[in-house]
């Protein structure tokens, strides 16, 4: 190992929708986390690896968006992201490009306060604003933080990625490797499964189901000859009437869900994949710790 390696722990934070899991799946170079443009789309927390063999590894942890908690569910999700505060070398703050800072943006900025870890702003989709607005919008955020880098950049296009990744090696301690080179994330791949029929889910239903969904991966199998993959998978909603509208007519909702959720988890997998999905109803499950253990969202592991 070179002895200027670097290595250490990255929190990606910000409100929901600022794009921290589309900046961090940039970065990797592969679908990790689940991106939809509805708020709170991460729920757990998701450690991500960026290796560079000349220059260091980074562990990227990316967090629920910080918010207001309506349940228990979203008390959970708001734990999970305050909590890899303290357990980082390096935090990546994600905002908006606006020089507008409202509630949400304060609110985190009160957290950071009485942090002594360096912060680097990013501030993402600089691709929706014109180029001279960018200056206004860095100078607005200094005022409310004194930060150790801001960085102006676009997830979505890759723009100014490349300076993120320099910034965050140049903050970083000299350290060996935490995972092998070629690992990518720590998530089973059973989580990623039920992960990306949750993506689907929230990208093709409307607004006010997909806060009440999760997703349970019954069964998963790979066949002898190792070219299919059989998986079968529970969506679980709140009401009786939610259920009517993920299955939808003749089953034309599910059907849409499974056939887009089929397409990326075979990429993911490198097989066919045989998939078959499922809707039950649990009331209130967003308010029980029971069944949110049960769906992988445990408050004794924040």
């Amino acid at each position: 190992m070179k002895s200027d390696f670097k290595s250490g722990f990255v929190t990606l934070i910000g409100r929901p929708n600022v794009g921290k899991s589309t900046l961090m799946n940039r970065i990797i170079g592969q679908k990790i986390a689940i991106t939809s443009k509805k708020p709170q789309t991460t729920r757990n927390r998701i450690q991500t690896v960026y290796t560079d063999v000349d220059r260091g590894q980074i562990v990227f942890l990316d967090t629920p968006g910080i918010h207001k908690a309506k349940n228990k569910l979203g008390e959970y999700m708001v734990n999970v992201a305050e909590h890899t505060l303290k357990d980082v070398d390096v935090i990546l703050w994600l905002v908006e490009p606006s020089t507008f800072i409202g509630a949400g943006e304060r609110h985190i900025a009160e957290q950071l306060k009485n942090i002594r870890i360096p912060v680097i702003l990013v501030i993402n989709k600089t691709d929706t604003v014109k180029k001279e607005e960018v200056l206004a919008f860095i100078d607005a955020y200094r005022r409310i933080y004194e930060f150790a880098e801001i960085i102006p950049a676009s997830a979505l296009t890759g723009d100014n990625t490349d300076t993120i990744l320099d910034m965050i090696f140049k903050y970083l301690p000299y350290g060996p490797m935490f995972y092998d080179e070629d690992t990518v994330t720590d998530q089973p791949e059973r989580q990623i499964v039920a992960e990306l029929i949750r993506e689907k889910a929230l990208r093709c239903l409307d607004e006010e189901i997909p806060h009440g969904i999760a997703v349970t991966i019954e069964t998963m199998k790979t066949r002898k000859k190792g070219d299919i993959t059989d998986i079968e998978a529970t969506i679980v909603c709140e009401r009786e009437s939610h259920k009517g509208i993920i299955i939808g007519k003749g089953g034309a909702m599910l059907k849409k869900i499974g056939s887009r959720a089929r397409e990326d988890i075979e990429k993911m997998l490198e097989t066919k994949v045989n998939l078959h999905l499922w809707v039950k109803v649990r009331k209130g499950w967003r308010d029980s710790d029971i069944q949110m253990k049960n769906f992988g969202y445990n408050p004794k592991d924040v």
